[in-house]
């Protein structure tokens, strides 16, 4: 019969904890809907502003006609026709230095952030003798555009006025067809097919984007530098910067790529439409929130079981230790007020900041709790007491979602520390007895 006793808590302690999930996961749907319409809005955002954005170039193509030999049929005699071809020339060195400011847009409840680069892209392009093509084709003729790659050409805030070889000129729509994707290209008029070229050039570049820059790097040497005031870059693509300095005041950064760790047909087309982030030949920074409050509030509902069950088993040992009886109800109630702190926490975050409203959520349900036990226990001292240790859950589960890298750590030493607790303050127990203990405590 004791041990029917003993056996009847514990099951009903389990069947309590489990049926808190329900309400938990409900919680976490409301979160994940809640975080899709953050998403939707930044996407919206993107649509109406400008998206992520991928510089590639500039580049000089040459487009020049050539004459070429056909034979026609089976008498071998020669057909002489002209065609239209196109050669892409890769600049000697490349020097991107650029500031980027970061804002916060909100659409309702609901934030997205764009960047604004204000940039320089410097360099020269080497034109070598017949385009480096050898003697034995006949070139007719041949004009020179340089190319700028854009991924989405509506962020370009300033109409640039490049100079070219001292030459001031200005860019047209569209990459006129030399490089995959959207851009812009200037015409610079005929070239010498015989004696080579240089061209020297200096474009000023304004560009507003969202969430992502990412940077080609087409020359043989391709210097960047950027610095923003973002203090939480995310730095991507297949070059990480040399050097790179992150404070809470923004970022500054350094990449130099070679053309021989880079591949130039890749890079041609990294703001195409068929380039996608995981395969794109780039160097980039991403400026989203590296924890948001929407994968914050996620992480935190994860958490809600061992919460409750921490708790329950404080419970459990309140009653066989101190033989203090406790209602599977009350047992109820608690693990409902400590679901609650989710919900809470995630409609105050849409309002408040995250520290703000997680203080406010804690605060409110370890208050709640506190009193409750008091009551419930019959002393305002064990209600205290289960108020500092929930208290003390609270701050420890802040620790876990405030950290970027440790987190999996610091959860796991939670459990480790939990599990220890139970372990000393049981290791003397009696299992055997706590059937009686429970039946005495309950008379």
């Amino acid at each position: 019969m004791l041990k029917n006793k003993l056996f009847q808590k514990i099951a009903a302690i389990v069947l309590l904890s489990l049926l808190l999930l329900v309400p938990l996961s409900l919680i976490e749907s409301q979160i994940v809907s809640r975080s899709a319409r953050q998403a939707e809005v930044t996407r919206n955002l993107a649509e109406s502003a400008a998206g992520a954005q991928t510089l590639v170039g500039p580049v000089l193509a040459i487009r020049y006609r050539e004459q070429v030999a056909r034979s026609t049929g089976d008498s071998g005699q020669l057909r002489y026709e002209i065609v239209e071809r196109t050669r892409i020339i890769a600049p000697q060195k490349l020097i991107v230095d650029g500031e980027i400011d970061t804002e916060e847009r909100r659409r309702g409840l609901y934030r997205a952030r764009l960047f604004h680069l204000g940039a320089r892209l410097s360099g020269n392009i080497a034109v070598p003798d017949r385009f480096g093509l050898g003697g034995t084709q006949r070139i007719l003729d041949a004009q020179a555009f340089l190319v700028l790659g854009i991924a989405d050409p509506r962020g370009v805030d300033n109409d640039p006025e490049a100079s070219v070889n001292g030459r001031a000129v200005r860019f047209a729509t569209g990459t006129g067809g030399f490089i995959a994707g959207q851009g812009a290209h200037v015409a610079l008029g005929a070239i010498d097919i015989a004696g080579g070229q240089q061209f020297d050039f200096s474009i000023p570049l304004a560009l507003t984007g969202s969430e992502r820059l990412a940077i080609a790097p087409t020359a043989a040497a391709t210097h960047v530098s950027l610095r923003a005031n973002w203090p939480h870059p995310s730095f991507q693509g297949r070059f990480l910067p040399g050097s790179r300095t992150v404070t809470e005041s923004g970022f500054e950064a350094r990449w130099q790529v070679s053309h021989l760790a880079r591949d130039l047909d890749r890079a041609l087309a990294a703001a195409g439409p068929n380039a996608t982030h995981g395969t794109q030949e780039a160097l980039a920074v991403s400026f989203v929130d590296p924890v948001n409050v929407y994968l914050k509030a996620e992480r935190a509902v994860k958490y809600g079981v061992l919460f409750v069950v921490l708790t329950f088993a404080a419970f459990f040992l309140t009653e066989i230790l101190r033989r203090l009886p406790i209602h599977p109800m009350q047992y109820l109630l608690v693990g409902l007020a400590l679901a609650i702190f989710f919900l809470l926490l995630i409609a105050l975050t849409e309002h408040l900041p995250f520290l703000t409203a997680y203080a406010l959520s804690a605060g409110a349900c370890v208050l709640l709790i506190g009193i409750y036990i008091a009551g419930a226990l019959g002393g305002r001292l064990r209600g205290a007491a289960f108020g500092a240790g929930i208290a003390s859950l609270y701050g420890v589960l802040y620790g876990v979602l405030a950290s970027e890298d440790n987190a999996l750590l610091m959860g796991t030493l939670l459990l480790f520390v939990a599990l220890g607790v139970m372990m000393l303050a049981t290791r003397r127990l009696d299992w055997y007895r706590i059937g009686g203990r429970l039946a005495t405590a309950e008379q």
